[in-house]
């Protein structure tokens, strides 16, 4: 991503409704997958604030980070104190089987990842029976100049995720669609009021009574997710999977 962009999420993701709702829906996957044990590896941790959400929730829980970008690594290390090495997703520098969980979030869509390469490096560093959770932005119709700042080659549908993951041999593929609920406000706000090349990043700070509101329509969406109730789109894609 551009630097600044890794300056912007630095200052929002602890307390912007965005990262509490994702970590959120990352920490609820974790809990419905299959038993695995070991440490979790963020890979293509950024600045560290799903590893210092972990870090205050599951203090006891071993975790590790990876990033391409130095700066932002050691930002990431100091954020959740947990060890964060510099690298790539396309070649994780850790052994084999080293982990119990990889949580990728918003990696695979960056134009400097080749998917299949790092599909295969994860399920490498897993170990058998370890869990894998992405997070992808959704449908390429929702396109905005964000994906230009943060540089977004790909926005992934339920299915094409899905088919993704099963290809590098992940099996018992489950994706879900989320943000759903704030999609129309999402639609509204990337195809109407940002049409402009120059537009800003979709990570800022809002007035906290609209942040509060937000978060309140996730944590809504949440407890109908708990309760069974599906959704047919989203803004986002979260898919869990098993390495055999």
């Amino acid at each position: 991503m551009e630097p600044a962009e890794y300056d912007l999420m630095d200052a929002a993701e602890d307390g912007m409704w965005w990262y509490r709702a994702l970590h959120a829906q990352v920490l609820d996957a974790l809990d419905r997958a299959a038993p695995w044990h070991g440490p979790l590896l963020d890979a293509g941790c950024g600045t560290g604030g799903f590893l210092a959400r972990l870090r205050r929730q599951r203090p006891d829980q071993p975790a590790a980070g990876v990033e391409y970008h130095a700066r932002a690594a050691a930002r990431a290390a100091a954020k959740s104190g947990v060890p964060v090495a510099v690298g790539t997703v396309n070649a994780l520098p850790f052994a084999d089987a080293s982990f119990g969980a990889v949580v990728s979030l918003d990696v695979l869509c960056h134009a400097a990842v080749e998917p299949g390469r790092a599909l295969a490096e994860m399920l490498r560093v897993l170990r058998p029976g370890g869990v894998l959770v992405v997070n992808l932005p959704a449908f390429d119709w929702l396109r905005s100049t964000h994906d230009l700042r943060v540089q977004n080659a790909r926005r992934y549908t339920a299915r094409s995720a899905a088919a993704l993951l099963a290809e590098a041999g992940l099996v018992r593929v489950r994706p879900h669609y989320w943000n759903s609920l704030l999609l129309p406000l999402m639609v509204l706000q990337r195809k109407v009021l940002a049409r402009a090349p120059e537009g800003r990043s979709d990570v800022a700070p809002f007035p906290p009574w609209i942040d509060r509101s937000l978060h309140a329509v996730c944590r809504l969406e949440r407890l109908l997710q708990h309760g069974g109730l599906p959704f047919p789109a989203g803004g986002s894609v979260l898919a869990t999977a098993l390495r055999p």
